[in-house]
């Protein structure tokens, strides 16, 4: 007998490779972004009344965000299944893309058009904030739609863009648009907290390239690891991660903000075991495997734990 394919039963597992291609326990790097963003305002706005929370803009930027990185993540997803990387890859819990499209391959175009209608959105709500903040955030949103439409095609086959480029979308941009629609302004102490996720996103995309270097060579990519090789790769990899501990204990010690930051170190013992082990076995993607876990666990919480401390402004 002939199955009928009725409007209720399609779309279920349609929508479920979309969502399964946007990588959803990814997103909350880009809330804790916007999170990072507003403490920081909040903490140097609120002495002279200049910060106003308004939970209805809150809600915004972090719609904005969430689609952006959606975005990235689903054209991502189109272009490593369009080029036969999907196929290539040994996937991980943390790397290998979400493995939605092999699984159900007719889906493809849909995921791409999905990743141009998330794109869209987000660049709707930008030209909302650029219109009731101004003018001083279109740098940053073209920035932003610069990273998310040419990162997979393109900045992968730049190895020092390709290694700066995650950074900058989820420190800098983020970060900075963030602080900008609350205060109106920008300031030399919002960069150098946005450097401290720039330097921990970039190697989180870092480190997940160790395990399909042999895939992305395949497919004609051109990243940090394999213009360096492993062993260099993960000396700038340690080398980054020493400079975001820096960073916030130099904030903390130096710069007016509160010295309550520096027990954001306490993620200081899970990244000294994470580059231990990065160290002993970066060739060895099944050793590697808790290291990729543990990137992630700090990009986190890392940003979280400064965000909490300068709401709390423990002193």
């Amino acid at each position: 007998m002939e199955q009928t394919l009725t409007p209720s039963s399609l779309p279920s597992f349609c929508w479920k490779t979309l969502i399964r291609s946007s990588r959803p326990p990814f997103l909350l790097l880009s809330m804790v972004m916007v999170l990072l963003g507003t403490a920081l305002a909040y903490h140097q706005g609120r002495e002279n009344a200049v910060f106003v929370f308004d939970g209805a803009l809150l809600a915004v930027l972090l719609v904005a965000a969430l689609l952006a990185h959606a975005s990235v993540n689903l054209l991502n997803e189109y272009h490593d299944f369009k080029s036969g990387l999907d196929l290539l890859t040994a996937k991980t819990p943390f790397s290998g893309g979400s493995g939605a499209l092999p699984s159900n391959p007719d889906m493809a175009k849909w995921v791409g058009v999905a990743g141009w209608l998330t794109l869209g959105g987000s660049v709707l709500l930008g030209a909302l904030l650029i219109w009731l903040k101004g003018w001083l955030l279109l740098p940053l949103g073209i920035v932003g739609i610069l990273l998310v439409v040419a990162y997979t095609p393109l900045i992968t086959r730049w190895p020092w863009l390709c290694l700066i480029a995650p950074g900058l979308g989820f420190g800098p941009v983020m970060v900075l648009g963030t602080y900008y629609v609350w205060l109106g302004e920008l300031s030399w102490l919002a960069v150098l907290v946005s450097l401290i996720p720039f330097l921990l996103v970039n190697n989180l995309l870092l480190l997940n390239q160790f395990p399909d270097q042999e895939a992305d060579k395949q497919v004609g990519r051109h990243n940090l690891l394999l213009h360096l090789g492993p062993n260099a790769a993960a000396g700038v990899f340690v080398l980054f991660y020493v400079l975001a501990f820096l960073l916030v204990t130099a904030l903390a010690l130096f710069s007016g903000l509160p010295l309550a930051l520096l027990a954001a170190l306490l993620w200081l013992p899970l990244a000294f075991k994470m580059v231990k082990i990065v160290s002993q076995h970066r060739q060895n993607t099944q050793k590697l495997a808790p290291a990729l876990g543990m990137n992630v666990i700090i990009n986190l919480l890392l940003p979280l734990t400064l965000a909490l401390l300068l709401v709390m402004d423990l002193g």
